[in-house]
């Protein structure tokens, strides 16, 4: 989101932007300042008080070589997106490019010979300097040609929207948070299931979903699909997709998680070496009235899924309940401050975040609280006493009737 518009602030030669997304995170300066290693020691991200209030500035970029893609180019060189899933900020990043003396090159299948309808073009040729044809380009990665991902009506069918084992399970009680008319976010990977559950439900018409890519009011894909819609009614610019998030505008938000240590923070970004990044995490789980995070209690654990509960023969490896987590991409103090409602979905138990710390709120049936849950974290969370139980209608295979 904040990568977006500073490809807007960019075109428009302002000196960057300003903004609260980041704050308390690895990208804030008190904490990383996003740098990777040792050998940056100059902080690209600084802080602004304004009016009193905290906020991040991030400096615009000079662009000088511009690579966007389409789907056709006409006659005049006008870049029209017709099978694309996403527009991606492709105008602004040229424009950041022109204005900076650059150059913008093209990647399109078609090249027509015919001039486009003026409003369905998203590059004005005037922006563009080389293309590139690629007569095969994909819309995702799975996806050759899938007209369902830019029609209202074209009717569809996936493999990928069913839902087996702990997925289901976790995907089943974190749907239990939708209400009516939410505008609702997913994150790639586990929470990708919840439209799966709606549609199940009969429900999803019920809800806009809505992803950060720029699709919004149809199904979300799911896999290596993931980014696009079936059936969307509109397709945004990313940058205004992320105008709607930064200003709360989501009901809820669907996210996963590798880490979440005993203050309620979450890591999805960084473990070891490898670096899978933020990309949008930031921006949505910082400004959605209730985030959800969803994922699996512990890893290489073993368990069988009865209509009564889960029976754990192996309560995993290694624990994601750990007392610090390696890198803060959520910051329970800063959703804390703005009264954030912050729900931690898995299938053994789901936590929630207060102010005294992490408390362990429902536990599943057949689950020994000791062996494993509490044996599996770094630290104890508080508990409810009593504490609830899963309702056992999650783990059987009719309606949750939500």
């Amino acid at each position: 989101g904040v990568l977006s518009h500073l490809m807007r602030a960019s075109a428009s030669k302002k000196p960057g932007v300003i903004t609260k997304v980041g704050l308390k995170t690895f990208v804030d300066p008190n904490e990383e300042g996003g740098k990777i290693n040792t050998i940056t020691t100059e902080n690209f991200v600084s802080h602004l008080m304004i009016k009193g209030s905290d906020y991040l500035f991030y400096p615009s970029v000079n662009v000088d070589v511009a690579v966007i893609r389409g789907t056709s180019i006409d006659s005049e060189g006008n870049l029209t997106m017709e099978e694309e899933v996403g527009s991606f900020s492709m105008l602004s990043i040229a424009q950041a490019a022109k204005v900076n003396g650059g150059i913008v090159i093209v990647q399109v299948k078609n090249i027509n010979t015919n001039n486009c309808i003026p409003g369905t073009i998203k590059v004005p040729g005037v922006f563009i300097d080389y293309v590139v044809q690629d007569k095969t380009q994909g819309m995702t990665f799975i996806s050759t040609f899938d007209k369902a991902l830019v029609d209202r009506k074209e009717q569809y069918t996936s493999d990928d929207l069913n839902l087996t084992g702990l997925k289901r399970i976790i995907m089943r009680r974190a749907s239990l948070e939708l209400k009516e008319n939410m505008f609702v976010n997913l994150g790639y990977g586990m929470s990708d299931g919840v439209p799966i559950v709606a549609q199940e439900e009969g429900i999803a018409d019920k809800l806009i979903f809505m992803i950060e890519q720029g699709s919004t009011g149809g199904i979300p894909t799911t896999g290596l699909n993931f980014g696009a819609m079936y059936n969307p009614t509109a397709i945004l610019d990313d940058g205004y997709q992320f105008d709607f998030f930064q200003g709360g505008g989501l009901d809820i938000a669907y996210l996963g998680f590798a880490q979440i240590d005993q203050f309620g923070n979450v890591n999805s970004s960084r473990f070891g070496n490898i670096l899978t990044g933020c990309g949008g995490f930031i921006d949505i789980s910082q400004n959605a009235k209730k985030v959800v995070f969803c994922g699996s209690f512990a890893v290489k654990s073993q368990q069988e899924i009865t209509p009564e509960g889960l029976e754990i023969s192996n309560s995993g490896k290694f624990t994601k309940f750990i007392n610090k987590v390696e890198q803060i991409t959520f910051s329970s103090e800063y959703a804390l401050e703005n009264n954030q409602e912050v729900l931690y979905v898995t299938e053994r138990a789901v936590f929630q975040l207060t102010k005294e710390g992490l408390l362990l709120k429902e536990i599943a049936p057949g689950v020994d609280l000791q062996k494993d849950i509490l044996e599996m974290m770094d630290f104890e969370p508080i508990m409810n006493n009593p504490l609830s139980y899963f309702n056992t209608n999650i783990f059987k295979h009719g309606k949750l009737e939500l």
